[in-house]
């Protein structure tokens, strides 16, 4: 007589496939965007539900260096904000710039509330871009409060600020730091002052202030809570001015080191290259980048107080 087959042990379903819709949302939100669309959404058809509900995607982190190339970067970045069904409020770029891919999401976001743009990739000078492609999507975010804007390329900056202002009228903190740029700070300060009134905390990467755009600021902008400049800015505030600032804003910083607004990668934070004319010049930073950006620090202090970062 033979040995009886034994039953067929019933599957049972993995635990972190019935989960409620909310849980395996806040679980799945912290992955990266492209950890959700290239592996996680495929794990069981519930995730794959929950991975297409538009909650989902209202924050959206999107970066080079974790996509294989332009165009994966470009696809993921377009997927998520069609999956988000105009709901999108916050949205960070990094790596490169692809052409017409902020203009979509300019398109189907409406609401955007939080814009970062940060640029590691040399990308060629484009003026007819800066004056029509970026004035023309700016003006597609009316709701915006927050753009911070890491670049490797110059913006024609009296176009794009004024287009900024105009466009965005509700924006309350703005950041502009371009490691390709010796900007001179009185030349755009005007624009701030005169178009971005609501304004409440500004960091600007600059390479030369007067005393003359710093009162533009002060004179435009009467919300401003927090402002940061490189401490190599040299200016004097021991006088009326100096008294004004502490009376105006809240937190007046100056950082010694202004490679600590560029934002870049891991693989980037010991060594950059930067372009001069002709010559690359190497440059090995000390305490490259804060894990915390210097904004989220200026938030966490509670007295008004006049700051000078020292390493």
């Amino acid at each position: 007589m033979g040995k009886k087959s034994k039953p067929p042990i019933p599957t049972v379903a993995a635990p972190w496939t019935e989960l409620p819709d909310d849980l395996t949302a806040n679980i799945l939100q912290r992955l990266h965007t492209e950890e959700i669309l290239m592996s996680a959404q495929k794990v069981c058809s519930n995730w794959w539900r929950v991975c297409k509900i538009p909650t989902m995607w209202r924050v959206i982190d999107v970066d080079y260096g974790r996509c294989t190339n332009r165009v994966q970067f470009g696809n993921i970045c377009r997927c998520a904000v069609d999956r988000s069904e105009g709901q999108l409020v916050e949205l960070k770029l990094s790596g490169v710039y692809v052409d017409g891919l902020l203009n979509y999401v300019a398109q189907r976001s409406s609401h955007l509330r939080r814009l970062t743009l940060l640029e590691y990739d040399t990308i060629p000078y484009n003026k007819e871009y800066d004056t029509l492609g970026f004035t023309k999507e700016i003006k597609d975010l009316p709701q915006l409060e927050e753009l911070h804007l890491y670049l490797s390329h110059t913006l024609d900056r009296s176009t794009y600020v004024e287009a900024i202002g105009i466009s965005c009228p509700m924006l309350k903190s703005f950041t502009y730091c371009c490691w390709f740029d010796s900007l001179e700070f009185s030349h755009f300060a005007e624009a701030i002052g005169k178009n971005m009134s609501n304004l409440q905390h500004l960091l600007v990467f600059v390479a030369h202030m007067n005393i003359k755009g710093l009162e533009w600021i002060l004179d435009g902008c009467p919300r401003l809570e927090s402002l940061v400049l490189p401490q190599r800015c040299a200016l004097d505030l021991q006088g009326s001015l100096g008294k004004r600032c502490c009376h105006q804003i809240k937190d007046l910083w100056f950082h010694p080191n202004s490679f600590h607004f560029c934002r870049l990668p891991k693989y980037l934070k010991e060594s950059i290259v930067f372009f001069y004319g002709s010559k690359a010049i190497y440059c090995k930073t000390r305490d490259p980048f804060p894990q915390d950006t210097i904004l989220e620090t200026i938030l966490q202090q509670k007295s008004s107080k006049l700051v000078t970062f020292k390493y």
